[in-house]
């Protein structure tokens, strides 16, 4: 599981969450939201060890014990994907999606055919491929961030922090990839931490909500009893109108 206890976040000028207290936990998987500079990303590097708390702590924690901060042990349990990838890489979608492997090859001998089952499982699931071959490069920004999300599938870590992972996804695709997920979260036991911006997929999708409401309060718990249209409302600063109920309850705009 991944804990973290008195958290406080901040950038230079201002702060963005106080006093966070949450427990991610295995069969979890759980949206973070907001509207746009309350923390959402920060709070992912944070929980990722990519960026240090301003206070408090975290701690990733695997069958009872904490796990040392090692890069290749933590790798292993915890996959990241962030919004903004950078650079350019020109190697073929395989070869990209290889690179999710890494932490789990062997120094001398490289990679296994361990390794390579989990990559063509992934490019399957990710319906890549046909595309196994191009160069990552050249991909449309759907493609790519289908491939990106192969990358992580194929590394199989324990927890998968996923910052905004259905951008540039047309809508079959982002059922599919939320779906998936849920599968895996579900069979496997493992916990998915996701920013997301659309109430209709958190509903169908999502045990459990983190709502960052931009007063440095947060809202988290399940997802049915967190998302109610007053705590939304205040959380984006806009009039809401509630539609549809059970995994197709959402919220839309009341313009």
């Amino acid at each position: 599981m991944l804990r973290c206890a008195n958290l406080v976040l901040r950038v230079p000028g201002r702060t963005l969450c106080r006093n966070l207290d949450v427990t991610f936990e295995p069969g979890q998987v759980r949206a973070i939201l907001g509207r746009n500079g309350t923390g959402k990303s920060t709070l992912l590097h944070t929980l990722a060890g990519l960026t240090p708390p301003a206070e408090g702590s975290v701690e990733l924690e695997l069958d009872g014990a904490v796990l040392p901060r090692q890069a290749r042990v933590r790798s292993r349990a915890l996959g990241v994907l962030l919004q903004i990838e950078e650079g350019t890489y020109w190697g073929t979608v395989a070869e990209y999606v290889l690179l999710g492997r890494y932490p789990h090859a062997r120094a001398v001998a490289g990679y296994a055919r361990e390794d390579f089952t989990q990559v063509q499982a992934a490019l399957e699931a990710m319906r890549l491929l046909d595309l196994v071959q191009h160069r990552f490069a050249t991909l449309s920004g759907g493609e790519r961030q289908r491939a990106r999300i192969a990358q992580i599938w194929a590394q199989h870590p324990r927890i998968y922090l996923l910052d905004e992972p259905l951008q540039h996804l047309d809508l079959a695709h982002q059922a599919h990839v939320l779906d998936l997920f849920a599968q895996r979260v579900r069979e496997e036991r493992a916990t998915a931490i996701m920013v997301l911006h659309e109430p209709l997929w958190i509903t169908r999708s999502c045990t459990h909500a983190l709502i960052l409401a931009g007063d440095t309060s947060a809202h988290g718990g399940e997802a049915r009893e967190v998302l109610t249209r007053e705590r939304l409302e205040h959380a984006y600063g806009c009039r809401l109108r509630e539609v549809g109920d059970g995994a197709g309850r959402s919220f839309i705009p009341d313009v």
